[in-house]
């Protein structure tokens, strides 16, 4: 078992929990041992959200320079959170813009995708970004935007398993209804991260 530290970001109403969930069960089901965290406060309303999947570690904290994947469902976020990657982590991330509250309000300049890539780069050479939402609504769902991030970061060899896991976990976790568009959105997600 190869042990590994996920941090998630993104803003409220994204998935980034859901999202979280799934890895969490999904790994749970492989067998992995894990713990795992969150922290949300003004989630509902826009705000951020950063959550943590450790696979064979005790803690669910993460901190600065030590996170092995860094998962970002939103751009400005994921910039902001490129502190907690370590060297050479891996990136897996949204591509298109989904400005947070604090950007909404005037508080915060938006970056351009290219200025998050340059900053990223300096991290890491191992980044995958994917257009989320665009490919979420080519499922049937914008709402999957977070299950195409997901099938992103199995292509990339992001996650402690493979997507096959993954379809699992969204039919087994998922109701019913949601599961079709679900899985569409990881096989679109897995496409564009191999492009």
């Amino acid at each position: 078992m190869q042990r590994s530290r996920i941090f998630f970001t993104g803003v409220g109403g994204q998935g980034t929990l859901t999202a979280t969930k799934l890895v969490a069960l999904t790994a749970l089901d492989e067998g992995l041992p894990l713990t795992s965290g969150e922290i949300h406060g003004m989630a509902q309303r826009g705000g951020v959200v950063e959550s943590t999947v450790l696979v064979g570690y005790a803690s669910p904290k993460i901190t600065y320079g030590e996170a092995d994947v860094l998962l970002g469902f939103e751009l400005l976020e994921t910039l902001r959170a490129l502190c907690y990657l370590k060297p050479g982590g891996r990136i897996v991330a949204n591509s298109e813009a989904l400005p947070p509250l604090s950007v909404a309000m005037g508080q915060a300049p938006y970056p351009t995708l290219d200025e998050v890539r340059d900053a990223a780069s300096k991290y890491t050479s191992n980044i995958v970004f994917a257009p989320c939402r665009s490919l979420a609504e080519k499922a049937g769902s914008p709402q999957s935007a977070n299950t195409v991030l997901l099938g992103a970061a199995c292509a990339a060899g992001a996650l402690p398993f493979g997507i096959e896991a993954l379809k699992r976990s969204v039919g087994k976790y998922l109701k019913k209804n949601l599961a079709e568009a679900n899985l569409l959105a990881l096989d679109l997600g897995a496409k564009a991260a191999l492009i």
